[in-house]
């Protein structure tokens, strides 16, 4: 079994799920009318460059060492959504009082802002991001999506190292 996910079927597995992870957040917004946040759709670019990493290594089939560069860079990719997912769901463990103001869209912000003061007004959180407009099992959205982040650099790592010999 694990030579089987050792390989471009294992990454095309991980294609899959981020395509699937990515069909759910579309479905909510566009079917179910939830706007996703400045976080959120940072979580979704993650989401979507683990899906691209994954991609390039199916067709790619590298070597030993091509593998371990997929692996680093799908484990740091992850990391980085994971930390975008954690800090989301900080936000909303928050109490009411404590709850950040809502700031602008990110559209506007990308257009007015340079990036690096974006990303620090997005990472510091607004009041849209603590809403939590949706549960399953009692999760959030955005703690769903830090296990999904969590599992998949895991399985990248998994699927991509080579076996030592």
């Amino acid at each position: 079994m694990q030579v089987f996910l050792k390989s471009s079927v294992g990454n095309f597995v991980g294609v899959c799920i981020c395509a699937g992870m990515m069909a759910f957040a579309l479905y909510t917004q566009y079917v179910l009318g939830m706007e996703p946040c400045p976080l959120c759709i940072f979580q979704r670019v993650a989401v979507i460059g683990l899906g691209i990493i994954f991609l390039i290594a199916t067709i790619h089939g590298a070597g030993p060492t091509g593998r371990r560069v997929y692996a680093g860079l799908l484990a740091l990719v992850a990391m980085l959504g994971v930390g975008v997912a954690g800090r989301h769901v900080w936000l909303q463990s928050l109490p009411k009082d404590q709850v950040p103001a809502c700031g602008p869209g990110l559209d506007f912000m990308l257009d007015t802002f340079p990036i690096l003061e974006v990303l620090d007004i997005v990472l510091s959180g607004s009041g849209e991001c603590a809403e939590v407009s949706w549960r399953l099992i009692g999760l959030t959205m955005p703690a769903w999506t830090l296990i999904g982040l969590a599992a998949l650099g895991i399985y990248g790592i998994w699927v991509n190292w080579p076996p030592r010999r």
